[in-house]
């Protein structure tokens, strides 16, 4: 396929994008969105199967502040039904779509295993003790279905079968997948607060002098403290450091890429890079609003990188 070809595909493919309802494409099947339409499906499946399993969790938390024993081993149980059709063999016919998803574009298991051990973590906790305890979770909540992303990106076909990427998805994933979710977590403070979720672990608030009592009352809508800011700054200067090492890891495996999946690389990047250049440590109210991207600016920032690429 010639350049040029790639390119007016690309730019058809973009002008197709419904940015007006961009709440119901995440940043990963935007980008996503420009591979060649069978992977583009895969990638779908997969999202749509993780997001099930979030949502089991997240939905019931944002109801119930407090779980008890007997809700939470019906969650597990729930969870361990869902998960188990990838996870057990006996349960493989389940759902023909998903498992046949795994199977041709050849989907390790890891990130099944690594994301059920997050949302079993959910289940039986609210919050995290330590950074460190935060950091181990997110290899589940999102360094694996950034781990699936990536490695779709790295598929090679040959004589219409795939062939595993030639990098480890999991290492390739990680900085990107560390970084967005530090973003994420800023972005989303205000409606994650209104929904008992916590991601703010219990030693920086400590560090920073915060409660869960000023949290709840900020995310109301309340005085943004002098404290907060500066554990805001803490999570950006984090985010950075993980932001210069995606950008070394972009660089590493473009070379073993196509034109689309390097593409996608960027196009997942700027849009989370575009939240981050959004958050003002030292003035920001770290509202919905001010935080997450009009349609317009995310087709926009979208655009940019496809003239910049292209």
């Amino acid at each position: 396929m010639s350049r040029r070809s790639d390119k007016d595909q690309i730019l058809e493919i973009f002008q197709s994008l419904d940015f007006e309802h961009i709440d119901k494409h995440p940043n990963i099947l935007i980008a996503a969105a420009f591979w060649e339409p069978e992977r583009y499906r895969a990638a779908c499946t997969a999202y749509c199967f993780l997001r099930s399993a979030d949502d089991l969790v997240d939905n019931y938390k944002s109801e119930h502040p407090v779980i008890g024993e007997q809700e939470q081993a019906a969650l597990r149980n729930n969870l361990d039904r869902l998960t188990g059709l990838l996870m057990n063999n006996s349960n493989m016919a389940a759902d023909s779509e998903l498992t046949a998803t795994w199977e041709k574009f050849l989907i390790p298991l890891w990130p099944v295993e690594a994301f059920t051990r997050s949302m079993i973590y959910d289940i039986h906790h609210q919050g995290f003790p330590t950074f460190s305890s935060f950091l181990e979770y997110a290899e589940g909540a999102s360094v694996a279905p950034a781990g699936i992303f990536v490695h779709l990106c790295g598929l090679r076909k040959q004589n219409d079968h795939y062939l595993p990427p030639v990098f480890d998805a999991r290492e390739t994933a990680r900085p990107c997948a560390i970084f967005s979710y530090l973003v994420h977590i800023i972005r989303d403070f205000q409606q994650d607060r209104l929904d008992n979720l916590n991601y703010f672990p219990s030693d920086l608030l400590l560090q920073y002098g915060l409660s869960q009592e000023q949290l709840d009352t900020m995310a109301r809508g309340g005085t943004v403290l002098p404290s907060f800011r500066l554990l805001v700054r803490h999570y950006m200067d984090v985010a950075d450091a993980y932001r210069r090492e995606t950008l070394n890891m972009i660089r590493k495996v473009s070379p073993v890429l196509d034109t689309r999946y390097r593409l996608s690389l960027q196009i997942i990047f700027d849009l989370y890079l575009m939240v981050f250049q959004r958050i003002d440590p030292e003035n920001g109210q770290f509202t919905r609003e001010e935080l997450n991207p009009r349609p317009d600016e995310v087709k926009s920032r979208v655009f940019n990188t496809l003239m910049k690429f292209l």
